[in-house]
């Protein structure tokens, strides 16, 4: 669900399809099948909710959470942010690391979901989840692991799609109410965190690629205090 690239550097080579995947198998399995019915799924091009609310910051390190084929994580690297990038698909993960390749840029790929995935705690300055594909638990696990990677002065941006949230389930067995939405991390935020936007906006959408349907965002970006 986002319109981006994750476990080693290009310049260790593309992940194989069988490196340590930490995750749910099926998780993995529907995201990879997905992925191989297209030889590209998403645009290309970085998000725009994220080129506008990363405009004014500070590169520093950034973990982008489900990166896809990579796209967002290209151009954070390209703009001198040193980039952790995660995901499920292995699919993904080979195309993403083929782009960074061919960028010419150094990214560290995580294969593994946010909730498994081994993580150095508070230590980034910017965490990206664009579109993510975040399952709801009854702990808030997903939204806990994106606060917990934040570092103290950084930022957590999430960006989705506006309305999705609200629709019923449809008869491709999709339920907004299984994933996680920008409302859901506001909920589980405490004092040591300061919303600075909380809003839905017209969408910056690139042409082609899977959502680019959707019209507008809802954006989100809090700021750890201390």
């Amino acid at each position: 669900m986002t319109d981006n690239i994750a476990a080693t550097s290009p310049a260790s080579g593309i992940p194989s399809p069988a490196d340590d995947y930490v995750g749910d198998p099926a998780v993995r399995a529907e995201w990879d099948n997905r992925y191989a019915e297209r030889q590209q799924l998403w645009s290309g091009r970085p998000n725009g909710a994220l080129v506008a609310e990363v405009a004014g910051l500070t590169p520093g390190r950034v973990l982008d959470v489900g990166c896809g084929e990579g796209a967002d994580a290209v151009w954070l690297a390209r703009r001198g942010w040193d980039v952790t990038a995660l995901e499920v698909s292995g699919v993904a993960l080979e195309r993403a690391a083929g782009h960074a390749r061919d960028a010419g840029v150094a990214v560290h790929w995580v294969h593994a979901a946010l909730t498994e995935a081994v993580l150095p705690p508070a230590s980034f300055d910017l965490v990206s989840a664009q579109y993510p594909a975040l399952l709801r638990t009854p702990d808030a696990a997903a939204e806990r692991a994106l606060l917990a990677a934040v570092a103290p002065g950084g930022v957590l941006l999430v960006v989705h799609h506006a309305g999705v949230d609200t629709r019923q389930a449809d008869d491709s067995g999709f339920d907004p109410a299984d994933y996680v939405w920008p409302s859901m991390v506001v909920d589980a935020l405490d004092e040591d965190w300061e919303v600075e936007v909380d809003e839905q906006r017209p969408r910056v959408a690139p042409d082609g690629g899977a959502g680019a349907h959707h019209s507008d965002d809802l954006v989100l970006r809090v700021r750890r205090l201390r």
